[in-house]
């Protein structure tokens, strides 16, 4: 084997050790502490949200875009520096979207049972009743 075959050969196993070694490190998996950075806050606080929570944020994020995003982004800075550990319904957060002066308005239903069937009081309000005496 001559000098140039052998330096060849060096060069070779050489260029394909770092190549190994960028594959390699392309595919390792993050860290659980950089992946929770890479998580938006606005997931953070999804992921907390329990009941009618999705609902509440989803009006406020409608009807107050830039002021909701800010409060988003906070609660979930605090959510992820652990800070806040509970789940928020949709009561608590609506709550807090009002103590800083966000008005977010929601849709009401009052339902009444008529007949063994729950009807909106609108519908209850506005159909005659049948037992009425007609003059």
């Amino acid at each position: 084997m001559s000098d140039e075959d052998h330096e060849l050969a060096m060069l070779k196993a050489k260029r394909l050790a770092e190549m190994q070694k960028n594959i390699s490190s392309q595919a390792k998996p993050q860290p659980a502490a950089e992946q929770k950075k890479t998580q938006s806050f606005r997931d953070t606080v999804i992921q907390k949200l329990g009941y009618r929570g999705m609902e509440v944020l989803k009006n406020a994020e409608y009807q107050f875009p830039n002021e909701t995003k800010q409060v988003v982004d906070k609660l979930g800075e605090l959510m992820q520096s652990g800070e806040i550990n509970e789940e928020i319904d949709g009561g608590k957060l609506l709550a807090l979207f009002r103590q800083v002066g966000i008005n977010v308005r929601m849709e009401t239903k009052i339902n009444v049972e008529q007949d063994g069937k729950f009807v909106s009081l609108s519908d209850k309000l506005t159909s005659k009743p049948d037992d009425e005496p007609h003059d």
